[in-house]
């Protein structure tokens, strides 16, 4: 079978405050991304959010999972893909959009059959995959990171300098709850987030991207005064609780793509902490 899944259950604050370095890990790192020829999915019970990866040797269907109880994967629910690989295709209802790197693809609720395809097996496509609940459909839409709405934030004199762009989000596409978008860090930047903040409306995952080899990513999390830490490698992801900030500070710059779902659409509703008020 060439899809796998696994259920991870919401966590206290109070309980993440006593895990040691391997249960945090177990409960917020997903690595097992990213593998060829497989469909890998993390359904979480933050906000009902599932994010995971297909990377098309041969076609590979999306197919519904057990936690869903579905006919069909998108019978309830709304899809973001950005491609993170080489070029490939993702065929909606029997019509296909091609997706380049780092392109971006929006499917709505009620598309029932989806296939992902790799242009060149040898340098296969890698879609990463972010979906939550959807109470209504809305049109499927490619989004090139072209047409992505692009802020720049940040300075290089601390250290994160960085272009946001935001392409699954409201007045670039339509959604119910779910936004995805890319964040990239200039050369001599390596914090991301920062300041860094909450937003109890809604969860969120970061994927990262682009850490050269050898290099790594140090992803904070947690309140604002219990913060823990977690070192991640290229091409993984962590979930992030609603009650805990989520930003990072790589050994070299680097990419990640930041998904939400929740409460509200309002991407500036946060929580900011001050840096100073860490701990």
């Amino acid at each position: 079978m060439a899809t796998s899944y696994e259920t991870r259950y919401a966590s206290s604050p109070e309980a993440v405050k006593k895990y040691d370095t391997t249960e945090l890990r177990n409960e917020f790192l997903i690595d097992n991304l990213m593998q060829k020829g497989k469909i890998n999915l993390i359904y979480t019970h933050y906000d009902r959010y599932i994010a995971g990866s297909v990377v098309p040797e041969s076609p590979l269907k999306l197919e519904t999972i057990d936690p869903l109880k579905a006919e069909f994967f998108l019978e309830r629910r709304e899809l973001g893909i950005i491609n993170v690989g080489d070029s490939g295709s993702v065929e909606v209802d029997g019509t296909t959009y091609d997706l380049g790197h780092k392109d971006a693809l929006y499917i709505g609720s009620g598309a029932q059959e989806v296939i992902f395809k790799s242009d060149d097996t040898s340098k296969p496509a890698k879609f990463y995959l972010n979906s939550a609940p959807a109470h209504t459909s809305y049109p499927t839409k490619k989004v090139s990171l072209e047409q992505a709405n692009k802020i720049e934030l940040g300075s290089l004199e601390t250290a994160n300098h960085r272009t946001v762009s935001q392409m699954i989000i409201g007045g670039v596409v339509t959604t119910c709850q779910l936004q995805m978008g890319m964040t990239e860090l200039k050369t001599g930047s390596v914090w991301n987030t920062m300041p860094a903040h909450v937003h109890d409306r809604r969860m969120e995952v970061y994927f990262y991207l682009d850490v050269p080899e050898g290099q790594s990513v140090c992803h904070f999390m947690g309140q604002p005064q219990e913060t823990r830490h977690i070192w991640m490698q290229n091409h993984q992801a962590v979930v992030s609780p609603p009650w805990s900030i989520h930003c990072g500070s790589g050994t070299s710059n680097y990419t990640f793509i930041w998904g939400m779902a929740g409460e509200n659409l309002d991407y500036n509703d946060m929580d900011v902490a001050k840096i100073t008020e860490l701990k």
